[in-house]
């Protein structure tokens, strides 16, 4: 039985004066959700009658699912975590030079990881957008408009994981990481809303025929 309260206690958070949980962590719950739906159209897909073909590949497309569905939870911790330690690297004492030094070395491993945390969300989104457009074609007719809220969700999770990146990686000075981090993110993002939106109007066209 779902838990009111347990939805509730991450709203306020999210509500709250604390940067976290943020929106990086807000980016992975959404991606949670969209690869739950996909979940969902593989589940109530499988034994019904005109579905039969399909339901090995909904079966291992399930097991993709699940899998990225477990990955972009822990990142909601993940996401906090790697916020922290920034937030905790900014606040290294620098009296000495030697304090410098460790505080900025510090301070650019902490941005690393929150570079990396939300591009890994990305990536793991990008990977659930793309399952969605399968899952239309193949899913439950009477549950495929839920295809289409978790193509959504995917999609608006990766654009929300991207901006962390955005904001992340210029104050990086391994340009080398900073600029492939921005490549990649910018290319998932540009691919995602293609395939997001194809989705949406492959999922309008089944509930329309």
């Amino acid at each position: 039985m779902m838990s009111q309260s347990s939805i509730d206690q991450f709203l306020d958070r999210l509500a709250s004066g604390d940067p976290t949980p943020g929106g990086g962590s807000a980016a992975a719950i959404m991606g949670a959700m969209g690869a739950a739906l996909v979940s969902m159209v593989c589940n109530v897909s499988f034994g019904k009658k005109g579905y039969e073909a399909a339901e090995p590949e909904l079966r291992n497309m399930l097991m993709k699912s699940e899998a990225l569905r477990v990955r972009l939870t822990a990142m909601v911790a993940e996401d906090i975590a790697a916020f922290d330690g920034l937030m905790a690297a900014y606040k290294l004492p620098k009296s000495s030079d030697e304090e410098k030094s460790r505080r900025a070395e510090t301070i650019q491993a902490s941005l690393e990881r929150a570079t990396l945390v939300p591009l890994e969300c990305a990536r793991a989104c990008a990977e659930v957008v793309d399952m969605a457009r399968r899952a239309a074609e193949l899913g439950y007719k009477h549950v495929i408009s839920d295809v289409g809220v978790g193509v959504a969700a995917a999609d608006a999770a990766l654009r929300s994981a991207a901006l962390n990146v955005f904001i992340n990686a210029p104050a990086l000075k391994d340009r080398r990481f900073a600029s492939g981090a921005l490549e990649e993110v910018e290319r998932l993002a540009k691919t995602s809303a293609a395939e997001s939106e194809a989705t949406y109007v492959a999922v309008r066209t089944k509930l329309d025929s």
